[in-house]
């Protein structure tokens, strides 16, 4: 939904204002749109490409140098007038005639045919290419009947690249139509879009399902699908795009993933790892790429994907130099590639003792238990942190653990010791987690592995100094201290515990019972407290009441590792007690 508007009926004016308030320097306000503010050699053919607004980067955004000559501005969603596109178009003309581009709606033939019928009638000569990319609104039999959707970039970027190159109308409008020719767009929607001042979106896509088709306007897909992994869109997207293939069009294409206002640029990401795989997997080489946001429709929920079939001349065109608001290209020299250097783990090559390899395993078992309730209850500790945090310490929790696990498995398989699988354990665990919990269960678990080193025999006294290096290295690393309403508040009780029960003579698992009990007692006790550190202390108020995520991750893995542990060997830290 549009949240920033004064009146919605003259938003996409006062959206066009402010955009020319924001880059002065690119562009110039003329009655019905934009033209772009440097001068162009004389005789250069002056492309103008427009349509309804609501669909930045598109349109003014690209007008710029090596693009758009101007841009014609209608309202959201709405053609503009004939008198708008004469008048942008006169603004632009610069004795090499005018090439009108945009996407092929029927409101936008009328009103630019009748502005280029006068612009002729006076003497310019004035040309249109309509972009047709959509497969899913016409047959392959009916293209010209096409919509055009975010293909509208190859063909202003091929149009303006050879207007810039000094090419003349004849050129710049056979090569525009060649670029068009060669770009097949199939787009999905998972929500439609909502006016500026409207309560509701325009269309809605059933619950699990994606809507295949969608068009740029707010209309909603041809069909509807059941909702899939990004791997499956991508499968969907490139599979239809390939099946269209322009005839004699070569193996070198570039890839426009598109984003329609709501999919975000780490989802688009996502999917385009996935998307450049399958179309190399299709025997097709990758020659270029765009990934983000390109031809929008407001807030709407969707993404598409564009395939452009170069050829030399095409090509040339596609990597020439840009510079507009929204869409900038340099050109630069060959570079040597960077010789990158080997990073990560290494090898375990240490030499180490049967005991330490003996605890490595009793090390592993404990991994294991901890991953297991980390899994368990990955949800309760996400709605714990999204109380007054970002609800992302579940998901964090559980890749740190995993990563853990995988990471110290590997380590005892290679013949490690304790003191080596816990250090190796505890990078993973901050390479996969990041964040607060990356760092503390790191600390702690690379300060325990330290400590135990690799010694003949192990007992009470060394898991003891153990835990409480493990403890100072997270008092250390965060600052946090008791009553910080941190992990610290479960962390310093359960070590306090564990050295009382061990100094009274308790087995090994059942001191591990009384401190994890006594952890998870200290968790729930942060409840009351006020965070005093980390990301929840500037909503401090709202985190009262409900217990620290972090305290409550580690009394739920000490309660784990105790309780699996008792049932099973614990002589590597005991002595067999």
């Amino acid at each position: 939904m549009t949240s920033v508007f004064d009146d919605p009926t003259a938003f996409a004016e006062g959206a066009l204002a402010g955009f020319v308030a924001a880059y002065p320097g690119y562009v110039a306000r003329v009655d019905g749109g934009v033209v772009r503010r440097s001068a162009s050699a004389e005789g250069q053919v002056a492309v103008v490409i427009g349509g309804g607004s609501g669909h930045y980067p598109a349109f003014a955004g690209l007008v710029g140098r090596g693009l758009a000559t101007g841009a014609v501005c209608g309202n959201i969603f709405a053609s503009p007038s004939a008198g708008q596109a004469y008048r942008v178009a006169m603004a632009a003309e610069n004795g090499g005639g005018v090439l009108f581009s945009y996407g092929n709606y029927a409101g936008d033939r009328m009103q630019f045919g009748a502005a280029e019928q006068r612009l002729v009638a006076e003497g310019v000569d004035a040309r249109t290419v309509v972009v047709t990319d959509d497969i899913a609104s016409a047959p392959v039999h009916e293209a010209d009947q096409r919509r055009g959707i975010a293909g509208d970039l190859t063909v202003f970027k091929v149009a303006g690249a050879a207007a810039e190159a000094g090419m003349s109308l004849d050129d710049v409008e056979r090569l525009a139509r060649r670029a068009n020719a060669r770009t097949r767009t199939l787009g999905i929607a998972f929500g439609g879009c909502t006016l500026p001042g409207a309560t509701a979106p325009l269309f809605s896509v059933p619950a699990g399902q994606m809507s295949i088709g969608l068009g740029i306007h707010g209309e909603p897909g041809i069909r509807d699908v059941p909702m899939t992994s990004a791997a499956g869109i991508a499968e969907i997207l490139v599979a239809e795009l390939l099946e269209e293939k322009p005839p004699g069009a070569t193996g070198r294409v570039v890839a426009v993933l598109n984003g329609l206002g709501a999919v975000k640029y780490e989802e688009l990401f996502l999917l385009f790892g996935h998307v450049a795989r399958l179309v190399v997997g299709a025997g097709l080489e990758l020659a270029g790429a765009e990934c983000g946001e390109l031809v929008t429709s407001l807030d709407m929920s969707g993404l598409s994907l564009t395939l452009f079939w170069l050829d030399d001349e095409l090509e040339a065109l596609w990597v020439a130099p840009a510079d507009a608001p929204a869409y900038r290209r340099v050109v630069q020299g060959p570079a040597a590639e960077r010789q990158l250097r080997a990073t990560g783990s290494q090898a375990v090559t240490r030499e180490t003792t049967e005991a330490a390899r003996g605890l490595a395993q009793v090390a592993v078992l404990a991994l294991e238990s901890a991953a297991r309730a980390v899994r368990a209850h990955e949800g309760e500790l996400g709605d714990l942190d999204a109380v007054a945090g970002d609800g992302d310490h579940g998901t964090g929790m559980r890749r740190g653990v995993d990563g853990a696990l995988g990471s110290a498995r590997s380590a005892l398989e290679l013949g490690a010791g304790v003191s080596e699988v816990l250090l190796e354990a505890g990078q993973e665990w901050s390479e996969r987690a990041g964040g607060t919990s990356g760092a503390v269960w790191s600390a702690a678990l690379m300060s325990l592995g330290s400590s135990l080193g690799d010694k003949e025999a192990y007992g009470p006294d060394d898991l003891v100094a153990g835990v409480d290096s493990a403890v100072q290295a997270v008092v250390a690393l965060g600052g946090a201290q008791v009553g910080d309403k941190t992990m610290v508040d479960a962390l310093y009780p359960f070590a306090e515990a564990l050295k009382s029960e061990l100094g009274a003579g308790s087995t090994v698992a059942g001191a591990l019972k009384v401190a994890a009990a006594e952890a998870t007692r200290a968790a729930t006790a942060t409840a009351p407290l006020r965070p005093r550190k980390g990301r929840a202390r500037p909503l401090a108020d709202r985190s009262v009441g409900t217990p620290d995520p972090g305290a409550v991750s580690f009394a739920l893995v000490v309660t784990a590792v105790a309780d699996d542990l008792a049932e099973g060997p614990t002589s590597g830290a005991g002595g067999g007690q």
